[in-house]
């Protein structure tokens, strides 16, 4: 019965440490990698909606003048 017992914890030790560290490297992926991506996707957004405006507030002001 003992053998069993150590057998089931040891196996449960095991997959908790491969649980662990899946999500561990989750967290470091989405730091590393995810939320920097969505950082300059958002930023690409930004500038390309100023550019716009930009350029919308130019043409304005040249048929105005003419």
């Amino acid at each position: 019965m003992s053998e069993a017992a150590l057998v089931y914890f040891g196996a449960g030790s095991l997959l908790f440490v491969f649980w662990a560290y899946g999500i561990v490297s989750f967290a470091l992926d989405c730091k590393n990698r995810f939320f920097p991506a969505a950082a300059r996707l958002v930023a690409n957004w930004r500038a390309r909606r100023r550019e716009r405006t930009d350029e919308e507030e130019r043409e304005q002001r040249e048929k105005q003048l003419y």
